[in-house]
């Protein structure tokens, strides 16, 4: 966004613009927040816009488990309930692992035979020794999640832990080096899916993210629900016949995993 735009959008004078950024200006509290408004910046790099401004922070960032989260907390269980029996999983800002639903702890026993103990999601799905064999189209796959933490560290630049996070990733084997520089124009398909491949049985899945509507809370705003549905019927039909029938330590085999 240029200037100019910015001040259109911002109501203001391209002018007064020209000295906020100067630092020949100081911008009110008001200013701060309308500038924030019309560049839709995160609430915890709006928080820093403050301090920076000489103004506290407005935003909160509270627990999960503090009282004050206790209505998020329940919103959150019900809708992963609500997908059931499909998973979903709770992340938070550095794609670690919040909460997840039966569906999903099912579908890493069925592929792992359990839950791995490193809860980061990007982690997982690049390592090749958790689940990354196990995804068939895991070059679409990952190169989507490259484009969002590329994208991710342009909304938050100060995120040093998503900044290492990328790198690390970025540097294990047979990463493509294109995936090193974001890839702006590159176009996408409307949704993302999951070929998840265990020998010779195969679990199609679309992935589709929630997020909390205008929240208040640095927490809040962070949180994303990632729930998979099934992209055709021969995975509905399969996961509802077999994997609804695993338990931990009672996994079928893949001969008894199949459609029915």
């Amino acid at each position: 966004m240029s200037q100019l735009d910015l001040a259109l959008e911002a109501t203001i004078s391209s002018r007064h613009l020209s000295y906020i950024e100067g630092g020949k200006a100081q911008p009110s509290r008001e200013m701060v927040t309308r500038l924030a408004d019309s560049l839709a910046i995160p609430l915890r790099e709006r928080n820093a816009l403050f301090i920076a401004a000489g103004y506290a922070p407005v935003y909160r960032e509270t627990g999960l488990t503090t009282p004050e989260m206790a209505l998020a907390k329940r919103a959150l269980e019900f809708i992963l309930k609500q997908q059931e029996p499909y998973p979903a999983i709770v992340l938070d800002r550095h794609w670690n692992l919040v909460q997840v639903n039966d569906g999903a702890t099912k579908l890493l026993e069925f592929l792992l035979g359990g839950s791995p103990s490193d809860k980061n999601v990007v982690r997982q799905i690049f390592k090749k020794d958790i689940l990354r064999p196990h995804i068939a189209n895991w070059e679409e796959v990952a190169a989507d999640m490259i484009r969002r933490l590329h994208r991710e560290i342009d909304w938050v630049p100060t995120d040093e832990v998503l900044q290492n996070l990328l790198a690390e990733v970025l540097s294990y084997p047979d990463v493509p080096e294109r995936w090193h520089t974001r890839e702006l124009e590159l176009p996408t398909s409307p949704m993302l899916t999951f070929v998840f491949r265990k020998a010779d049985i195969e679990l199609r899945f679309f992935s589709t993210w929630t997020t909390f509507g205008a929240p208040h809370d640095v927490t809040l705003e962070e949180l994303r629900i990632e729930s998979l549905f099934p992209a055709d019927e021969l995975t509905a039909r399969t996961w509802k016949s077999n994997l609804l029938r695993i338990r931990k330590g009672n996994n079928p085999s893949n001969r008894e995993f199949g459609e029915r």
